[in-house]
């Protein structure tokens, strides 16, 4: 079977999300094809979805003015997976508590942009991950902050007593970038072990 897949291509890891769930999706003996997502009428036709980092104002502009984000909306509503890192979770979220990022409201969380620090507060930590035997290593860049969580959403990880890790449905989002490691556990946590995302 082959999974068409659309990474969201406003900025951010875009090809190390692409290679990240070429190799979850292989080891379940399947095949990806892989779109980036730049305009209308490409998600519809996904399976997975994937929202990266990068700057949460420009990516929510984006998918605003190109109409994207009611083609993701839908997605979601399909019951589809999505995967949303750091900024990605962002413009998920249905609060930035920023009044510049348009939110899809799709995760029911409140998050704080940039929580963890600046760039030069980044770090890696082995994080305990709900559905993994073993830490990962994940790496928080400019992190935000999810500080509010609503009553249906499952807390997959927390560093420092604070969540960094939610599921919403079928959408999994995280405050680091698993996509910047070889360990593609993260993408097959949310588009392989995804039980709540049935219709």
């Amino acid at each position: 079977m082959t999974l068409e897949v659309g990474v969201v291509a406003v900025q951010g890891d875009v090809s190390e999300h692409g290679d990240a769930v070429r190799r979850a999706v292989a080891n379940h003996g399947e095949d990806a094809v892989v779109h980036e997502v730049r305009s209308a009428g490409v998600v519809p036709d996904c399976d997975l979805l994937l929202l990266p980092g990068g700057e949460s104002t420009a990516i929510s502009r984006l998918l605003e003015r190109e109409g994207i984000g009611e083609e993701i909306v839908a997605h979601v509503e399909a019951a589809k997976p999505v995967l949303a890192t750091c900024a990605g979770l962002i413009v998920a979220s249905r609060d930035a508590r920023d009044e510049r990022v348009e939110t899809l409201g799709l995760v029911d969380a409140t998050v704080d942009r940039n929580a963890f620090g600046r760039q030069v507060d980044s770090f890696e930590a082995p994080l305990d991950v709900a559905g993994l035997d073993d830490p990962f290593p994940a790496v928080f860049i400019r992190a935000p902050l999810i500080d509010d969580v609503g009553d249906d959403v499952d807390v997959l990880a927390s560093w420092d007593g604070q969540p960094v890790a939610v599921r919403d449905g079928p959408v999994v989002g995280t405050s680091f970038h698993p996509e910047l490691t070889a360990d593609a556990r993260i993408h097959d946590l949310a588009f392989f072990e995804n039980a709540e995302a049935t219709p």
